[in-house]
């Protein structure tokens, strides 16, 4: 299994992912989804692989304040580096942290008809919360897609993704 150097996201990093925004997500839609309070006021939950002066993927996330749960806001790999494990890299280094100061759970959500994200995370092992989503709602191809009815907002769903962490 390859290794892969993830380092804490610096300010000059953020300001890198921001500038090259939609080459990580095929649009402008999550850009203001990012906030330099990931890497200010989280910055020991905001990690990068580079890969030479790209940034070849990145996680955002936090402990939540209400519970022992860990919550990945966002990760996204440039697409030349896709499919090379940097996703998952991530995620099992957040894990790591995250139970080692006593989280029991992680969470994630993503999009319905965001098939990649559901695909990734149920690969991962993570569950899905909530209720089934109708056809046509969904990712085109998948079945079983179960989502929180107005989780971000009234009329906008989400896929609550969940995952049980053993003990450190």
């Amino acid at each position: 299994m390859t290794t892969h150097q993830i380092e804490p996201c610096t300010r000059a990093d953020f300001d890198a992912i921001l500038s090259n925004h939609a080459t990580y997500w095929d649009s402008e839609l999550t850009l203001q989804l990012h906030h330099p309070m990931f890497f200010e006021e989280f910055g020991d939950t905001a990690f990068v692989i580079r890969a030479g002066e790209t940034i070849a993927a990145y996680l955002f996330g936090f402990f939540a304040q209400t519970g022992p749960v860990a919550y990945v806001h966002m990760v996204a790999v440039h697409p030349s580096h896709r499919r090379g494990g940097l996703a998952r890299a991530l995620y099992e280094h957040f894990i790591h942290i995250a139970k080692a100061r006593g989280c029991t759970s992680l969470k994630a959500t993503a999009s319905p008809m965001n098939g990649r994200s559901i695909c990734f995370h149920t690969a991962l092992g993570m569950r899905m919360e909530g209720e089934p989503v109708p056809e046509g709602e969904h990712a085109p191809g998948l079945s079983g897609v179960r989502a929180v009815r107005g989780y971000l907002k009234p009329g906008t769903d989400r896929v609550v993704f969940r995952l049980d962490l053993p003990p450190a």
